[in-house]
């Protein structure tokens, strides 16, 4: 059975959601995907998206509708998984919480806007990182609000020079987690198109939505359920 991935883009034209998507359109696409590619939320209300192996969003500063988060939330419960990065993911949808529940974490802040940090690699044992060595970023630099559960596997620290308060500040960078069945991984990292050329960057969050997704076995053993469940 081929794996199959949603990718809705949109929202502000800063983060060149149309740019990323192409990216990431191209890199399921040779994992061997089906890729499915859409520019509304609108995609995020039809019940299709239920039999999905991943979905990416790639939507910074916009409003998404009720039965739309309810359905996406509905899915990734149900075991599709989610990968995404920086505003795209990371502050899509401020007014939605369910949303942001599922995440696990939103953006609030990025002192001094673009500039050079290190991402320290946390847990250099797991798949998603092994061989990945701490590197230096240019880029902003995310300060979010983040869930305690998350399975944090990369951070950065603030060193106060662009907001004197968070002074060395530890902040998770790159995490994975789990929502009811569906696997959710971030990486706040990637404020720009090009910034996928950057070969830490780009691999970490290929082998992130590779994790996420729902994998052939696991969709099977959810429509098996699904047939014996009695009709209502």
């Amino acid at each position: 059975m081929q794996q199959e991935a949603l990718i809705v883009w949109g929202g502000w034209s800063g983060h060149e959601p149309e740019q990323g998507a192409r990216v990431v359109e191209g890199m399921l696409k040779e994992a061997g995907f089906k890729v499915y590619v859409e520019n509304t939320t609108e995609a995020f209300a039809d019940p299709a998206i239920q039999d999905m192996s991943l979905i990416v969003p790639i939507y910074t500063m916009s409003k998404i509708e009720k039965e739309e988060v309810a359905m996406l939330t509905k899915a990734v419960e149900g075991g599709v998984g989610l990968a995404g990065w920086h505003g795209g993911m990371g502050d899509a949808f401020r007014e939605a919480v369910d949303y942001q529940f599922m995440v696990g974490g939103q953006w609030v802040a990025h002192p001094g806007n673009i500039i050079d940090y290190r991402v320290d690699v946390t847990r250099p044992y797991d798949p998603i990182m092994r061989g990945v060595q701490s590197f230096p970023y240019h880029s902003e630099q995310y300060y979010m609000h983040v869930d305690p559960s998350n399975e944090v596997l990369a951070t950065t620290r603030f060193s106060g020079e662009h907001a004197w308060w968070i002074d060395g500040v530890v902040m998770p960078v790159v995490w994975k987690r789990k929502h009811g069945k569906g696997r959710v991984f971030y990486s706040s990292l990637g404020h720009v198109a090009s910034e996928f050329d950057v070969p830490e960057m780009r691999t970490i969050f290929q082998r992130g939505m590779l994790w996420a997704a729902r994998r052939p076995e696991e969709q099977g053993e959810t429509a098996r359920a699904a047939e014996t469940v009695p009709a209502a």
